[in-house]
């Protein structure tokens, strides 16, 4: 499984997220990039998309996307650590399904 984080997500988070492979949106050169663009970029590359943007479901057409995205309800690591046992389950099963969860 591929995990990208969001740049308004804490890169210590991918500490947390014991799967094949975590990156970040910095990591990747794309900090900045509007999230038009970076859904774009991401599609079909990546398995999940994890986030903490509450206007991303809104402001953007997501029911073409190949990704799950996952909307986090907090950015502040303290809170992520747990929350990470309660979504990585989710993730492991929810297989290819495509579309926008919110955790938490």
């Amino acid at each position: 499984m591929k995990i990208i984080l969001d740049e308004n997500l804490p890169r210590a988070l991918k500490r947390y997220l014991s799967v094949s492979e975590v990156t970040t949106v910095q990591e990747q050169g794309w900090a900045g990039v509007k999230n038009g663009e970076l859904m774009a970029r991401i599609d079909g590359v990546y398995d999940v998309f994890l986030t903490s943007d509450k206007n991303l479901k809104y402001q953007q057409n997501l029911t073409e996307r190949k990704i799950a995205i996952i909307e986090l309800p907090t950015n502040r690591l303290k809170l992520l650590e747990t929350l990470t046992v309660d979504v990585l389950p989710g993730l492991k099963t929810r297989g290819n399904s495509c579309g926008c969860y919110e955790a938490g």
